[in-house]
């Protein structure tokens, strides 16, 4: 299973370590939570813990737990502007509904 980095998610991580003055990359993961089920966590990488593994793509680090990696695998994390807005945004073939608000989402049954 893969995670994928875009230019633009990698060098935003980048950004945000380097203004932190420290870290190895980004923890992304999945908690219970909304009205589909799911939402994405994202925290700040200081190593890399047991059970983990790392992702790096344009130079950039993503750290995922393993027991995410059935609802991840397969991601492309981005960063996307839209409008007024700026976030990271994840293309994940394992979705198979999003909630209205888009804060949560179901996963398809193999997920």
């Amino acid at each position: 299973m893969t995670i994928q980095l875009t230019e633009r998610a990698a060098a935003r991580i980048q950004k945000q370590l380097a203004q932190r003055g420290h870290g190895l990359g980004l923890r992304i993961g999945v908690k219970k939570s909304g009205c589909s089920g799911f939402a994405y966590t994202m925290d700040y990488a200081d190593a890399v813990n047991d059970g983990e593994a790392v992702f790096e793509a344009h130079g950039a680090r993503v750290v995922v737990h393993d027991r995410d990696l059935p609802m991840l695998g397969g991601i492309t994390l981005d960063y996307r502007r839209e409008g007024l807005n700026e976030a990271f945004k994840f293309d994940n073939p394992n979705v198979d509904a999003l909630c209205g608000c888009g804060e949560s989402f179901a996963l398809k049954a193999t997920a």
